[in-house]
């Protein structure tokens, strides 16, 4: 139980919710729930459609970005990682790494996983439950982003200069 107390979690948290646990506790619903849900095709895509191969390129380099972020952006975040978005006491400001190229590397990493499946299954369902995991996780990351104003003068300068959770384009 020692790890959940260095990331921040305390009884009281969970009674009040203040430094995002229910947050946290949904993410990782949302997770397993995207896991767990089944594929419906989109209409007229199957095995045989033309587009296929290149669909399933798209879905790789998808995979292989989604590795990257959620690799490096763990390296890179060393002892200051939690799952909370609540930032660590004793925390540090990372702005290095894959840090410069988006805030977010983790959630971006996730959101880039889910892309990739759902474009490797031809997932309509997979593709609903893409679009709700990003508009959470943005909610989630502006929560945070609060928070960390508020730890970190220069977080502001930081924003202005590296995109949220798509790398040159949000």
């Amino acid at each position: 139980m020692k790890l959940f107390s260095d990331w921040g979690f305390t009884r009281q948290g969970w009674r009040t919710g203040e430094k995002g646990e229910y947050l946290t506790l949904l993410q990782g619903l949302l997770l397993v729930g995207f896991v767990v849900l089944p594929v419906y095709r989109w209409p007229g895509l199957s095995a045989d459609s033309p587009w296929v191969y290149t669909i399933w390129a798209i879905a790789l380099l998808c995979g292989m970005i989604a590795a990257v972020f959620f690799s490096k952006g763990l390296w890179d975040l060393g002892r200051n990682l939690t799952p909370l978005p609540y930032p660590k006491t004793d925390g540090q400001l990372v702005q290095s790494g894959v840090y410069s190229v988006v805030r977010h590397p983790l959630y971006s990493g996730l959101i880039f996983a889910a892309l990739a499946w759902t474009l490797y299954q031809f997932s309509l369902s997979h593709a609903i439950a893409t679009t709700i995991l990003f508009i959470f996780l943005n909610i989630k990351a502006n929560r945070e982003e609060a928070w960390l104003s508020q730890k970190y003068p220069e977080y502001t300068e930081y924003q202005g200069r590296v995109k949220k959770l798509i790398p040159g384009a949000y």
